[in-house]
């Protein structure tokens, strides 16, 4: 099962965090992958490490949020590899900032990098995916997205995005299924992932602890288990799923 052999993966903020295990993941399942982030030495790093595993790989340097980029990106992609299958959105920023004093350069940036990216990145790919009529879109969303009963102060920019790409997924799903692509959404709660904590950095013990104060499981995830979700969605096995979002949390909204 999960068996992608033959498949070839595009995966955007692949340098670090969830981005770099969801790769890591798809290319163990046998997909050549395609990692993208604005840091290309890093990103480029993703590609070495796979390689080491006998894995095909490449790596490009592309902002998600500009249009020229991402055509290009996937333009190279197909001529290396002749096709694209799989499209993981997981590039994306938080900067925390109260809603009294967020400029509107601070809003853009972040509806940019989080919602208008993975449009962009989306229908790009689905140009590419309807040649073959197959496709695998994936894209990231958080529990922080409204609808939930979970908010958090700071980050009204980036529920926003989050809560955008839910709606985003379900209306793509509907329009590009008869096309034999499926569009799906993953919404991780606490993960141990850089977003949550300083570069290099392992959390503060007082952190985890409250944060496992609110999940059921009791601790934080990792992003390998996000990363299984990933392959899932992204396998022949979840051909009748699309339009859904699915919640790897550890329970927190469960509680």
């Amino acid at each position: 099962m999960f068996d992608l052999t033959g498949k070839v993966a595009l995966v955007t903020g692949g340098r670090r965090g969830m981005g770099k295990a969801h790769a890591l993941a798809l290319a163990a399942q046998g997909a050549r992958v395609v990692v993208t982030d604005i840091d290309e030495k890093a990103c480029s790093e993703v590609v070495e490490e796979m390689a080491r595993s006998g894995r095909e790989a490449a790596c490009f340097k592309m902002d998600v949020s500009q249009k020229a980029e991402v055509d290009d990106v996937i333009t190279k992609t197909i001529a290396q590899f002749g096709r694209l299958d799989i499209l993981v959105n997981n590039a994306g920023i938080f900067k925390s900032r109260l809603a009294l004093e967020m400029s509107e350069e601070e809003w853009e940036e972040t509806i940019h990098i989080n919602l208008k990216g993975q449009f962009l990145c989306a229908q790009r790919a689905a140009k590419e995916m309807l040649k073959n009529s197959w496709g695998r879109i994936i894209n990231i969303s958080s529990i922080a997205s409204g609808g939930v009963g979970v908010g958090y102060a700071g980050a009204a920019h980036y529920a926003a995005s989050k809560g955008g790409v839910i709606g985003m997924t379900e209306t793509l799903a509907a329009e590009w299924a008869p096309l034999g692509i499926t569009v799906n959404a993953i919404a991780p709660g606490a993960i141990d992932t850089p977003m949550v904590r300083a570069p290099g950095e392992k959390l503060t013990k007082e952190t985890e602890e409250e944060i496992a104060a609110r999940v059921p499981l009791k601790r934080i995830g990792k992003p390998e288990e996000v990363s299984t979700m990933v392959v899932f969605l992204a396998s022949e096995e979840s051909s009748y799923v699309t339009g859904a979002t699915m919640y790897v949390d550890g329970g927190w909204l469960a509680a």
